[in-house]
């Protein structure tokens, strides 16, 4: 009986392994042991844009609304997780980062339960930290590759918004950050060209540039980069490991 039993749920268990993708074609599969899960290389973090989690519960695993990710902080610091994550989820849509054009299939996507106007409660994101650290020991991810999906899609967002604690992120290692004061950049200081050495897609500048001051300098209301955003985005460049 207890042979029966086994063969059953093994049997059960096979049924609901997936199916290997294969060629459009006549081919002859030969399985090969020699491959690993796909490695995601960056994490990108939003805003929900909803008042509760329920509500954006309902819009991640909706199939009409064909948007997801990986995570979902609520604001009490409890975390579902929503997609496997050797799996591609659609988090971020069109995007760049560096030569990087297909974001979702390269990272991470952890959404905070926030409507996009307030304050992140301190429970949500300790719970973003622990998720973050034990990210980080799986898969080593670059502390720079912890980004804002603003900042890979900045013509299009701007989350985590100007109240998301990318300090306290980076006191803790994950995403770069500098303190003041800053050092003047050389007179051959190009920032365009250090944005796009951090990343930015700078085929559009002026988002590329609101983009690093939603992020760097919050509390800065300019569209254009001051001397300020200049010194810190010098500073950045050259902790940056790149």
């Amino acid at each position: 009986m207890k042979r029966w039993s086994l063969l059953a749920l093994l049997m059960v268990l096979a049924a609901c392994a997936p199916v290997p993708q294969r060629a459009g074609i006549p081919t002859l599969w030969q399985g090969s042991p020699n491959f690993n899960d796909r490695k995601p290389n960056f994490v990108i973090i939003h805003h929900t844009g909803s008042d509760t989690a329920d509500h954006a519960l309902r819009t991640l695993v909706d199939p009409l609304r064909e948007v997801s990710a990986h995570y979902l902080i609520a604001r009490d610091g409890t975390i579902f997780q929503l997609v496997d994550e050797r799996a591609r989820a659609w988090h971020v849509g069109e995007s760049k980062w560096g030569s990087n054009a297909d974001i979702n299939s390269s990272s991470l996507g952890i959404e905070l339960d926030n409507n996009g106007d307030e304050p992140f409660p301190d429970p949500q994101i300790s719970a973003l930290l622990r998720l973050l650290t034990d990210i980080g020991e799986r898969y080593h991810i670059p502390r720079e590759n912890v980004l804002g999906h603003a900042d890979v899609a900045p013509r299009r967002k701007t989350d985590p918004s100007r109240y998301f604690p990318w300090q306290r992120l980076a006191e803790h290692g994950f995403g770069l950050w500098c303190d003041p004061p800053f050092a003047d950049p050389p007179a051959s200081f190009d920032a365009a060209m250090t944005l796009r050495a951090l990343g930015y897609d700078v085929s559009d500048l002026d988002a590329a540039t609101r983009a690093f001051t939603l992020h760097f300098l919050p509390d800065e209301s300019s569209t254009e980069l001051t001397d300020r955003g200049r010194a810190l985005l010098h500073c950045l460049y050259q902790k940056s490991e790149f």
